[in-house]
C-alpha cells in the first residue's frame, strides 16, 4: 500500500512538472537539424521556397534545415512520409493545398488523411496562375474571351499541366461556371502545355507567370486574367476572374505541415520564424520575381482557407470528371 501511495506521488509531481518540461523544450527547439521533405523535384516551387525559408532559418537558429526530396505520385509520397513520422518538429513538409484540398476528392482511398494526420503550421506563400491565350486569339481582354469562346461553341480547347491538376481544375470550374464548351487537352506539366500554347498547338492555358512572361513580353501570347481572389502584383492590370465569378480562387497556396500530435508550442514557434523570415526584403525580392507572393499566415488561419479550398476543389474536382485511380 505504501509502495503504491508512493507511485502516485510521483505521478503527480511528474504531471506537475509536465507543463515546464514541454515549455523547456518548445523553448530550446530546435537542438537538432530539421528535416523538410518536399514531394515534388527539386526545382519546382515547393523545393525552391523550402530552399529559400529553410537557408534564413538555419541561419536564425543555428541548425540545418535539410529539404529532402520524396516526388511521386502527385505528392502523396511526401506527405505519407510526414504523416508517419515522429510528431516532435523535427520532419516537417513543405507542399502546395493539393495534399488537403484536391488529392482527398481525386483519389478514392490515401495512404494519410489529410484532415487527421498532417496538421498545417505557416501558409508561406501564394503563386497565382494567369490565363493566357495564343496571339491568334481575336480577344484582348477576359470579357472579349468569354463572348469569343460563347459565340464559337466547341471550338475553343485549353492544356494543362494534367488531368486533376491545379490547371485543370481551375478551367474546368471557369467553364462550368459561365457555360462555356471548352474541350480539355492534358499535357505532362507545364514544361509542355506552355510550349503547346507558344506554339499555337492550343488556344489558352492557365500557368504561372514566370514561364508565361517572356512570351508575353515577344507578343507570342496574351495574358488576360489571374486566377486569385485579387489581382496581382505582377500584373495589376488584369482584372481577377473573381470580378466576373464571386469567390472564384484557385491560386496555389504553398507552406509547412507537421505531424499530428506534434506540440503546438513548437508549431506556433515555427510559424512565427516563417512569418518574419519571408518578409525579408531579399527572400520577398526573390519569390516574387518568381512568381510568388510571401504570405508568412499562421498555421490556425491556413487551416481555414483549406477548409475553404476543399470545398471549392471537391466541387470542380466533380465538375471535371477527374479520376486518379
Amino acid at each position: 500500500m505504501r509502495l503504491l501511495f508512493s507511485r502516485l506521488i510521483w505521478l503527480v509531481s511528474l504531471a506537475a512538472l509536465a507543463p515546464a518540461v514541454f515549455a523547456q523544450g518548445a523553448k530550446s527547439f530546435p537542438d537538432r537539424p530539421v528535416k523538410v521533405v518536399v514531394g515534388y523535384s527539386p526545382g519546382g516551387l515547393p523545393d525552391t521556397i523550402a530552399r529559400l525559408v529553410g537557408q534564413k532559418l538555419s541561419e536564425r537558429w543555428g541548425q540545418q534545415f535539410v529539404v529532402e526530396n520524396k516526388p511521386g505520385a502527385n505528392g502523396i509520397l511526401g506527405a505519407e512520409l510526414v504523416a508517419k513520422a515522429a510528431p516532435d518538429g523535427y520532419t516537417l513538409l513543405m507542399t502546395d493545398n493539393s495534399t488537403h484540398a484536391i488529392l482527398p476528392f481525386l483519389f478514392t482511398k490515401l495512404p494519410y488523411d489529410a484532415d487527421r494526420d498532417l496538421i498545417p503550421v505557416s501558409l508561406t506563400a501564394r503563386a497565382p496562375l494567369f490565363l493566357a491565350v495564343h496571339s491568334s486569339v481575336k480577344a484582348n481582354t477576359f470579357q472579349e474571351l468569354i463572348a469569343l469562346i460563347k459565340a464559337e461553341p466547341g471550338k475553343f480547347s485549353y492544356g494543362s499541366s494534367g488531368i486533376g491538376s491545379t490547371h485543370h481544375l481551375c478551367m474546368a470550374y471557369l467553364a462550368a461556371s459561365l457555360n462555356l464548351q471548352v474541350t480539355h487537352v492534358p499535357y505532362k506539366g507545364t514544361g509542355q502545355s506552355v510550349p503547346a500554347l507558344v506554339g499555337g498547338q492550343v488556344p489558352m492555358v492557365f500557368s504561372g507567370y514566370p514561364t508565361l512572361s517572356g512570351p508575353a513580353k515577344e507578343g507570342r501570347i496574351k495574358l488576360l486574367a489571374v486566377n486569385s481572389l485579387k489581382r496581382s502584383e505582377l500584373a495589376p492590370d488584369l482584372p481577377a476572374i473573381a470580378e466576373t465569378i464571386p469567390g472564384f480562387d484557385f491560386a496555389p497556396t504553398f507552406g509547412l505541415f507537421a505531424p499530428a500530435g506534434t506540440p503546438r508550442d513548437i508549431m506556433i514557434k515555427v510559424g512565427a520564424d516563417v512569418a518574419q523570415v519571408v518578409k525579408l526584403p531579399d527572400v520577398a525580392e526573390r519569390m516574387k520575381g518568381l512568381g510568388i507572393d510571401p504570405l508568412g499566415v499562421s498555421g490556425e488561419e491556413w487551416a481555414k482557407l483549406l477548409k475553404a479550398d476543399a470545398e471549392r476543389y471537391s466541387k470542380a474536382v466533380k465538375i471535371s470528371g477527374a479520376k486518379a485511380d
